[in-house]
């Protein structure tokens, strides 16, 4: 096969907010030369987005009211420069000492803004899980469903636990430090195509663990090599660091990962096995030695890949179960669609769930989720997005 494509190349900015126009007319230039540099070697680079320090942290003695001027005024210098993605960063509700009231500025920032993302950090290594926190964050959840299209501002913000610094996915992606750049690839088709036949005929036993970590790991390594030099090249022509790549094998649409652990289940997803399985691809995509940054597991978002929306609209898999999953593999829950009618209670209860087995196993997870407006469960969704699967609402 092909190369895969970089689902995204993520710069992250040094500067604390208020970041100046000048300053992000400048790093978008260097993204833009990076992207060049990419798309002359036959790269398909899918998306350029920007990573900032955390707003929250950055701006803790400005009212929340001057954080969302200022989060719109920004939206219209990203409007200016043709950049769909720009990270506030994670609002750090985990440290006892940070104002819970402040978390509702997020929704009134969200509203209106729709290439910033914003989200809020439940649960660290450092200070445990606040469990007071998740109201809070089910509240901006509950506002986005009700306040923008479709209840489309969900895709625009997540809860997060453990979640370090670095990484180049969205939405959980911030940035600390020195400006650097970081390459997600959307890994799930050298995944699928390195798993394929494992359950095919003859396969009477499942295949062993070892295989599958072995097959992943070495076409992952193969795939990404050559996207690791060629950032090493240009990390030098832009005068910009390279922060390393997520290996997590995102998918999209029909390029699918839940079709690669059926490969090796030999049955839909969710069947007995399937744990096993995600255990397995993700030593492989942990293993390979290569630079890595960010999340490195089993991304596994409900709608944004065509057969897991489809297993769970036959309700092969659950929330729950993805959750189970996320114990042993992946990032957490993703784009998961509820049924419209989700309470602040339920929604803070899901969040914590993630946010426990995050602090538990010291692991990065986070959660996005879609309480779908209009709906009860069961009922099939209607989003017009590009970057959703439609299925139907449920836990």
């Amino acid at each position: 096969m092909g190369s895969p494509p970089i689902r995204t190349i993520t710069l992250g900015v040094a500067e604390p907010h208020p970041i100046a126009p000048r300053v992000v007319s400048e790093a978008v230039a260097r993204l833009r030369r990076a992207e060049a540099g990419f798309r002359n070697a036959g790269y398909e680079v899918q998306t350029v987005r920007l990573s900032t320090r955390a707003v929250f942290a950055d701006m803790a003695d400005r009212k929340p009211d001057e954080i969302v001027s200022y989060a719109h005024s920004l939206q219209r210098v990203l409007d200016d420069l043709g950049v769909a993605f720009c990270s506030l960063g994670p609002a750090p509700a985990a440290d006892p000492g940070f104002p819970l009231d402040r978390l509702d500025a997020i929704a009134d920032l969200l509203v209106g803004a729709p290439s910033i993302i914003c989200t809020v950090q439940l649960g660290t290594a450092e200070h445990g899980v606040r469990a007071e926190a998740a109201p809070y964050a089910a509240l901006v959840i509950r506002r986005l469903a009700d306040e923008t299209p479709e209840g489309f501002g969900n895709f625009n913000f997540a809860g997060l636990a453990c979640v370090e610094p670095g990484g180049p996915f969205f939405p959980a992606a911030y940035h600390d430090g020195p400006e650097t750049f970081t390459i997600g690839l959307q890994g799930a088709s050298v995944a699928r195509a390195a798993l394929e036949g494992l359950d095919g005929p003859g396969s009477s036993e499942a295949p062993a663990p070892e295989e599958i970590t072995t097959r992943t790991r070495d076409a992952l390594t193969r795939a990404a090599t050559p996207v690791i030099a060629l950032a090493g090249e240009l990390a030098e022509r832009i005068g910009t660091p390279f922060g390393g790549i997520d290996l997590s094998p995102a998918p999209a649409g029909e390029d699918s990962i839940a079709a690669a652990l059926e490969s090796c289940v030999g049955a839909p997803i969710g069947s007995p096995g399937t744990l096993t399985a995600a255990a397995a691809l993700t030593r492989g995509i942990q293993t390979t030695g290569l630079p890595t940054r960010g999340y490195n597991g089993l991304m596994l978002p409900v709608m944004e890949d065509v057969l897991l929306a489809r297993r769970w609209a036959e309700r092969h898999v659950n929330a729950q179960q993805l959750l189970a999953y996320s114990a042993v593999c992946g990032t957490g829950l993703d784009t998961v669609p509820l049924p419209g009618d989700a309470t602040r209670d339920q929604l803070a209860r899901l969040l914590l769930d993630v946010a426990t087995l995050a602090v538990r196993l010291r692991k990065p997870l986070s959660a996005r989720l879609f309480p779908v407006p209009g709906t009860i469960s069961g009922d099939r969704t209607a989003f017009t997005s590009p970057y959703l699967v439609n299925t139907v609402t449920g836990w």
